[in-house]
């Protein structure tokens, strides 16, 4: 008796592109009870995750670099004593310049958050359109947030945002305006830029929790030898 031909272990090329347009990872029955994993590589990354993650950090960006200028170009320099209060004795405005990272820790070291900043927005980038990781749209909203954030306190700590002389407590540092107090407690002011970089790292701690949004696909050697 003739045996019934064995099943092909390697996909056929149609098979292949099928799956790269799925999203990347597959399974091929061998035999009877038994599969493979076979590991794809994810197709190009779509059109829409490059506008996406472009659109949050232009516009996070433009909203950031706005509200200091209107702050500061109304309240002035930080003085102890100006405010504008939405909620009286609660929430409003003040000015105030952080020359370190957060909550003015380092301060004077500038220069080392400045190349961070342009590490991790490098990092980024490779990580969502070289390694395709912006196959994932929480993973892409949430990096867009954070490079706005990053290149919005980056502008200010490269002292680009004074052209005409600060004084030396001033220089190269992040311009913030947000105020939060609570009777005798007050929070660290801050600003848009800031509160992106913690709702990116908020969307980034839901995405380890809830894992990756490109999902396995099942695929049998039907569907393989049917190509």
């Amino acid at each position: 008796m003739s045996s019934a031909p064995k099943s092909s272990r390697r996909p056929t090329k149609a098979a292949n592109n099928s799956l790269r347009d799925e999203g990347a990872y597959a399974k091929q029955s061998t035999r009877a009870g038994s599969s493979e994993q076979i590991e794809l590589p994810l197709g190009p990354v779509p059109t829409n995750r490059y506008v996406a993650f472009l659109s949050l950090a232009i516009i996070g960006l433009a909203a950031d670099l706005i509200t200091k200028q209107i702050l500061f170009a109304w309240l002035g320099l930080p003085q102890q004593d100006k405010y504008f209060w939405i909620v009286e004795g609660y929430v409003g405005f003040q000015t105030a310049v952080n020359r370190g990272a957060l909550f003015g820790m380092g301060e004077g070291y500038w220069w080392l958050f400045s190349l961070l900043s342009v590490v991790a927005a490098t990092g980024i980038v490779t990580w969502l359109f070289y390694y395709r990781a912006a196959h994932d749209w929480l993973l892409t909203i949430a990096l867009g947030c954070v490079m706005a954030g990053i290149f919005g306190n980056l502008y200010d700590r490269l002292g680009l945002w004074d052209a005409t002389g600060l004084p030396a407590e001033f220089e190269h540092g992040v311009r913030d305006w947000i105020l939060f107090r609570y009777q005798q407690y007050t929070w660290p002011n801050f600003n848009i830029a800031d509160c992106l970089l913690v709702c990116g790292a908020g969307l980034l701690v839901l995405h380890a929790w809830r894992g990756p949004a490109v999902e396995s696909t099942n695929i049998t050697s039907e569907k393989i030898s049917a190509t």
